[in-house]
């Protein structure tokens, strides 16, 4: 069975965080009706307008406690969190595009929540994968270019056997192992680093789960690891 695993280089620098993980399998993410996508981010990017009442942009909380968590490892310069990227579309009138139903999915959630949601395809993973400081080395090829860019030592990253999965945390994926519409059995995740937003955080976990299942089918496991929790199964073995 593959595993994730949150290293203590990780928790040295977050202690309280907490990271939701939902295992899905057997799911059909074929794309079959892209308005129906349209129209759920469409609404969640209404409903993340509650995160951003004031005026300026870096001054709403959601975004303040995610700049301030980036700068506690290196980072690549004008990094931001993935909430941040998505909520910066939304304060700019910028609607986002449909991308594939698990995709479209977790960013509806992460607008909806205004947590940073993240996916992956398990059967790319090569062994275990684990949320942890960079080495340095470890591959790293993002979508729209076929250079390899690893991450900074001491980075935050998702990584396995073969490289680098997302660096800076939550910032930019490898295409290898991102979700495509031949996805069967998915790695979600949804981060949080604010401990009194823990009810909002296992509201999202569910509806995220939830919301999966109803459209795309298959089943979800929810699994919420910390400082006390530091690994889950999440798939078979190769």
């Amino acid at each position: 069975m593959k595993k994730f695993v949150i290293e203590d280089g990780f928790w040295n620098l977050f202690p309280n965080a907490r990271i939701g993980v939902i295992t899905c399998q057997g799911i059909d993410n074929s794309i079959t009706n892209t308005d129906k996508y349209k129209d759920m981010i469409y609404h969640s990017e209404k409903e993340a307008l509650k995160y951003l009442k004031n005026a300026e942009f870096s001054s709403n909380e959601v975004i303040k406690v995610w700049r301030e968590a980036f700068q506690k490892f290196k980072t690549k310069k004008g990094t931001r969190s993935s909430i941040e990227a998505l909520l910066k579309r939304v304060h700019s009138g910028n609607h986002l595009g449909t991308i594939n139903p698990l995709v479209d999915i977790y960013n509806s959630i992460s607008l909806r929540y205004g947590l940073p949601c993240g996916g992956e395809d398990i059967d790319t993973f090569a062994g275990d994968i684990r949320l942890t400081k960079a080495v340095g080395n470890e591959e790293f090829v993002t979508l729209g270019t076929d250079e390899n860019a690893p991450p900074y030592e001491g980075e935050i990253i998702y990584k396995d056997n073969a490289g680098a999965i997302c660096r800076c945390w939550n910032w930019r994926e490898s295409v290898r192992t991102m979700l495509t519409e031949n996805t069967k059995n998915a790695f979600l995740c949804i981060e949080l680093i604010d401990a009194n937003r823990l009810e909002e955080f296992e509201n999202a976990l569910k509806d995220l789960a939830g919301t999966v299942t109803d459209h795309l089918g298959g089943t979800c496991k929810i699994s919420i690891l910390d400082n006390n929790n530091k690994a889950v199964l999440i798939g078979v073995g190769e």
